[in-house]
Formats: structure tokens, C-alpha cells, sequence
């Protein structure tokens, strides 16, 4: 009953740190957690310290920002607390801040990684549960470190995994100490090279194992093969290649468990990244058991997607369409994290085959890519219209986007598909479609309902300019005209900032497909007037981000519509030289230095040439105070914006030219 009490409260916390602010949090619980973590009772310490493990997602950055130093230092020393239930709770705390407070947790790696070491090595005798944790700790602190980091430690590590392996009979100590070194492979990569045949040797003999009571070791280890192929280097890892898909089709042969066969296809997919020749032999076998797996209500849809991208050269479309169909209908689909991959999935089944057309365009392929497109957007319009479920339409929302994207004009050869699309997209954008139904997700309140409408929205508004880029502007521009209204009433000033902030930045990346389309310049002529003010009022916003995606936007709009709005060109300079005596905001700098570049490669700019000059100059100033500190982001933009002025002083250099010329 206590422990359940316990785990409520920390619930509770966990709760209140992804919902409240961090300093009325913070200021009411810190001096609870200082009192547990002095207390004389163990347990009160152990309270004292998971009370922090759970406060790390939710207050990461006033952790991270504020009090990280100090939070290190009670997590180290708890770890040589006389009692193991503290130093367990020391060890989880320590494993949610390397989840949660990256990457500033990582810079400590000289104070914690000896001590993670040491703590490892007094093991052997530990309870498992206790283990578990160190092993917890260890791993998530490992995923985060990069090579050079984690060089030092290298040998101390694999010799602790190493006699894991080969002094114990324990099969969970086994299987902790294989994810470890998937973890140590993500971060070290081709230095585990002296490793490796150690490694294989090991992971070989524990998928060749018959027993039951191996299922969870063996399903780690593909796993960590998994990781292995995709970290140790193609030339290391290939030849072996042909022995991992065929120790994978042997267990899945052999061993009915879908937690098996989702790892057996993560380790296809990553041999078919280094090796795809691997298993082009394999290809009916494979995907027989892929569509076993879609049509079971235990199997799950995992590494299809990922593999089908890696194997595109090879056109495997026609082993892959059974897929396809049973994925189209992916509505019947009982679980919803299984609806959302499957759909994912057949939007790269798009993708490949695209890839294959776009490499080999014969007749046939492209036959086969509008087959294929002719059943997968149909499929995405019905489920953005019908799916219940948010998280699902997002998912939905996401692969159609990317196929558009992707296939560009091959994805609206259908008379009437971008119309459907834009229809689609204004369905969401209006909160029209079945899962935005207030009275759909009873157990959601107001302000969740509302956060998952924003972020559909969101994934729809991306579709706009996705399709701007695909057609000629004159062909987008009714439907454009349809949904430009529903994007700019979002950047009302009674909106939310992240209405504000979508709503500018929608309408600066639509401007910037305008660019290279067919006709995007009349096009953006015709829009200026009505979303010049939009913008212009969003650099004046009190937001950042706001004020950076309507800068973006100028300049976009600027690109886009060239010498059409040439007239609008002194309120534009004065507008942003009143926000450069302001801006502390570099990502606005940036963006500005951006859009002033944009207006230099105009025709018929030089009369703003010594505005735009002062204007720059002032930007370069406060670039060169950033670049003090190393800030790469803005130099990158202000050499850019020199190259331009060098096109200026030729262009302001021919023009005195021929005036002196004409006076002669």
C-alpha cells in the first residue's frame, strides 16, 4: 500500500512539473525535497531524490538553465549512500536527467562517467532490480556522448560488458549488458571497431540458442545488431550481412513472437542500408512475413518504411504492393499507434517508387508510381476526414505532405487531386474533420483539445506551401485564394503566439515556393496586398519567433514578387531599421540580413542603395559582437549579405558610369 501511495505522489509531481510553471513549482517543492534529502531515513532520501527524476521532463529547462550544477551533485553523492534503496533511486535520477537534460548533462561526463564506472564494477553481487537501474543510468547517459567524448572510456567499458557476458549465467544481466553495448555503438561507432569480432561472436551464439528462456535475450540482440550495422562502417559490417538476414529469417521461422519479428525487421532495414544486395534473395520471403505481421492483431508495423527507402534501386515495388494494399486499409487497423505506422508506411512505399522512376523512367515505372499515388492520397484524404484518433490524422497529415513533396506534379496528375488536397487541408484548418469533434476524446480537456486542434493545423498549414511548389502558381492560386484567409486570421493579435507564429511563418514559406514555380512572381504580385500588412505587423510583434517568420516573410516576399512591389521598398528599409535599434533577438538578425540579401538581387533596387548599405553595416555590427561568441549562424548570413553588397557597389559602379557617360 505504501509503495503504491508513493508512486501516486510521484505521479502527481510528474503531472504538475508538464503543467505548471517551473518557479511556482519549483519555489513550493524545493524545500520539501532539501528536508527529504537530509533526512536520517532512507526512504525519505530515496522520496527526495525520485521526486527530482520526475521533475526533469517537465521543468527540463529550468533544470538545465538554473540549478543543474547542484542536482549533479546530490544525484553523485547519493550514490555512495550506505543504503542501496538511496543509491537506487540516485541512479534513476541520474538515468532521467540524461534522457531529459541533454546536452548540458553530457559536458559532465569527466565527473560522472568514472563514477558510473566504479559503481559498475561492484555489481556482481547486487540484486538484479538494483542493477537494472545501473545499467538505466549508464545507458541513456551513454547515448548522448559523441566519439571524442566517449574515447577515454572505451576499454573500461567493453571489459565491464565483456565479463558481464562471460562470468555469469544470469540472462537478464546478459541481456542488460547487450543493450549497453548498443548504446556504447550509437556513440562510439567505428572506434568499437577492435570490438567488434568479440561482439559478433556473442550476439551469434545467443540467436542461435533454441531455449524458451532466451526470447527476451535474443530479441536484444537483434537490437543491438541492429545498431551495429548502422554504426560500425559498411566496410566492417557487410560481410557479414548475409549471415545476419539469414539468422533473422531463421528465428522468425522458428520462433512465433512478434516482439522478435518487429526487431528481425529493424535488423533488415539496417542490413539493407549497408548491404541491400544482402537481400534481394530474400525479398518474397521477407515480405511474406511483413504481410503475416500487417494482417495479425498481435503483430506490429515497424522497419518497412525505413527498409523500403534502402532497397528503392532495386524496384521491389512488385514484391511490395500486397504491402501497399493491406496498409490502404489501414481504418481496420484495432490499435492506433498501428494505423499511424502503417499509414507512414505506404507514403514511402510512394517515395521509393518515385526514386526508382525518377533512376530508371521507363513507361512501366511510371505506370507503376500512379497506380501507386492513385490508391495511397485517396486513402490519406478519407483518413484525415474520418480517423478519430489526433495523433493518427497528424501522422496521416505528415506522410501526405512528404509524398507531395517528394513527387512533386506526379502526385496532382489527377484532374481533380489538388483540389481535393486543398479541400482536405481548409476541412482541418476550419476544425471540420471527425477527429476535432468536440465530443470525440471524452477524456481530453479544453486546453488539451486545443493544443492537439493547434498542432494538427499545423501539419495541415504545412501542405500549403508543400503544394505552392508543385504546380504553376496560376493553378494553385484559387485554391491558395481559398485558404489564405484561414491562415491570416491566426495573426490576429488576440491570438496565441504560436497561432502568430504559424500563421506569419505558413505565409512566409508559401511566398518562398512562389520563387521557382511557373508564374510565382504575378502571383505574388496579386497577394502583396493583402499580406504585406500581416507581415509588417508581425515584425512589430512581442514575440521573437514571430517577429523572425514575418522578417522571413518580407524578404520572401520581396524574392517572390520582385520589382512589383519596388514601391513598398522604403517602408520595408524603414521598418527594419527601426527593428535593428531594438533586436536582441539573433535568429531575427539573421533572418533580416537574409531578406535585405533578397532585396539586393532584385532588378531596380539601386535607388535604395545607400539605405540598404546603412542597414547593413548596422546588422553587421551586431553580427560581429555575435561572432565574439563563436555564433556561426549569423556570420553564415552576413557573409552572404557581403557577397551582395559587392553585386551592389558593380551595379551602383555601372550605373555612375553610364550617367557620366550620358553627360559627356
Amino acid at each position: 500500500f505504501l509503495r503504491c501511495l508513493c508512486d501516486s505522489n510521484l505521479q502527481v509531481i510528474d503531472t504538475m512539473a508538464l503543467h505548471m510553471p517551473p518557479e511556482k513549482l519549483f519555489n513550493q517543492l524545493m524545500p520539501m525535497i532539501q528536508a527529504c534529502l537530509a533526512s536520517k531515513n532512507p526512504y525519505e532520501r530515496k522520496g527526495g531524490l525520485m521526486s527530482l527524476a520526475v521533475l526533469a521532463e517537465g521543468c527540463a529547462d529550468h533544470i538545465r538553465t538554473k540549478m543543474l550544477s547542484s542536482v549533479l551533485q546530490t544525484v553523485c553523492h547519493s550514490l555512495s549512500d550506505s543504503n542501496q534503496v538511496v543509491r537506487s533511486a540516485g541512479l534513476f535520477a541520474l538515468g532521467q536527467f540524461s534522457e531529459y537534460l541533454q546536452p548540458e548533462v553530457s559536458k559532465y561526463h569527466a565527473e560522472l562517467m568514472p563514477l558510473l564506472l566504479g559503481y559498475m564494477s561492484s555489481l556482481k553481487e547486487a540484486k538484479i532490480g538494483h542493477v537494472t537501474k545501473a545499467f538505466y543510468a549508464l545507458e541513456n547517459f551513454l547515448e548522448n556522448l559523441g566519439k571524442k567524448d566517449i574515447q577515454s572510456y572505451l576499454p573500461t567499458l567493453m571489459e565491464t560488458m565483456f565479463s558481464a557476458l562471460n562470468t555469469t549465467d544470469n540472462l537478464k544481466l546478459k541481456e542488460l549488458a547487450v543493450s549497453a553495448i548498443g548504446a556504447i555503438a550509437n556513440a562510439a561507432k567505428e572506434m568499437l571497431v577492435p570490438y567488434f569480432c568479440t561482439v559478433i561472436e556473442n550476439l551469434k551464439g545467443f540467436l542461435t540458442d533454441t531455449r524458451d528462456e532466451v526470447r527476451s535475450l535474443q530479441t536484444q540482440a537483434l537490437d543491438t545488431l541492429s545498431v551495429l550495422a548502422r554504426t560500425i562502417g559498411k566496410d566492417v559490417f557487410s560481410p557479414l550481412a548475409a549471415e545476419c538476414v539469414q539468422l533473422g529469417l531463421n528465428l522468425t521461422n522458428s520462433v512465433d513472437d512478434p516482439d522478435l519479428r518487429r526487431c528481425t525487421y529493424s535488423l533488415f532495414s539496417a542490413v539493407s542500408s549497408v548491404s541491400p544486395e544482402s537481400l534481394t534473395p530474400h525479398l518474397t520471403a521477407i515480405t511474406t512475413l511483413m504481410l503475416l505481421s500487417l494482417k495479425s492483431t498481435e503483430g506490429v508495423m515497424v522497419s518497412a518504411p525505413s527498409m523500403c527507402l534502402h532497397m528503392q534501386e532495386f524496384c521491389v515495388l512488385p514484391s511490395l504492393y500486397p504491402c501497399v494494399c493491406v496498409c490502404a486499409c489501414a481504418h481496420q487497423f484495432p490499435h492506433e499507434d498501428v494505423r499511424r505506422a502503417a499509414f507512414g508506411a505506404i507514403g514511402h512505399f510512394c517515395r521509393a517508387q518515385h526514386k526508382v522512376w525518377q533512376d530508371n523512367p521507363t513507361e512501366g515505372n511510371h505506370q507503376a508510381l500512379q497506380k501507386l499515388l492513385g490508391v495511397v492520397l485517396p486513402c490519406f484524404m478519407e483518413a484525415v476526414k474520418q480517423e478519430r484518433e489526433r495523433h493518427v490524422v497528424m501522422g496521416v497529415l505528415e506522410a501526405m505532405n512528404a509524398v507531395i513533396k517528394s513527387c512533386k506534379e506526379e502526385a496532382l496528375q489527377s484532374p481533380d487531386r489538388l483540389a481535393e488536397i486543398s479541400h482536405t487541408i481548409r476541412d482541418v484548418l476550419k476544425k471540420k474533420t471527425v477527429c476535432q469533434d468536440a465530443g470525440g476524446d471524452e477524456a481530453d480537456d479544453d486546453d488539451q483539445q486545443a493544443e492537439y486542434d493547434a498542432m494538427l493545423q499545423e501539419f495541415a498549414g504545412e501542405g500549403i506551401p508543400i503544394l505552392a511548389s508543385a504546380v504553376p502558381a496560376e493553378t494553385f492560386y484559387p485554391h491558395l485564394n481559398d485558404l489564405l484567409p484561414l491562415i491570416m486570421n491566426k495573426a490576429k493579435s488576440s491570438c496565441t503566439v504560436a497561432d502568430r507564429s504559424f500563421s506569419v511563418g505558413t505565409l512566409g514559406e508559401t511566398l518562398q515556393s512562389l520563387v521557382n514555380v511557373q508564374g510565382g512572381r504575378a502571383v505574388a504580385g496579386r497577394l502583396s496586398n493583402r499580406l504585406l500588412p500581416v507581415l509588417v505587423a508581425g515584425v512589430k510583434d512581442s514575440d521573437a519567433e514571430v517577429r523572425n517568420n514575418s522578417v522571413f516573410g518580407l524578404g520572401a516576399l520581396a524574392e517572390a514578387a520582385g520589382p512589383i512591389i519596388s514601391s513598398n521598398y522604403p517602408m520595408m528599409l524603414s521598418l527594419f531599421s527601426n527593428l535593428l535599434v531594438k533586436e536582441s533577438d539573433r535568429r531575427v538578425i539573421d533572418n533580416l540580413c537574409a531578406a535585405l540579401c533578397r532585396m539586393i538581387m532584385i532588378p531596380d533596387w539601386t535607388p535604395f542603395c545607400f539605405q540598404t548599405s546603412f542597414l547593413f553595416f548596422i546588422a553587421w555590427k551586431h553580427s560581429s559582437e555575435i561572432l565574439v561568441h563563436i555564433d556561426m549562424i549569423v556570420s553564415h548570413s552576413c557573409y552572404s549579405f557581403l557577397t551582395c553588397t559587392s553585386m551592389m557597389r558593380i551595379s551602383c559602379s555601372s550605373t555612375l558610369n553610364r550617367d557620366s557617360s550620358e553627360l559627356t
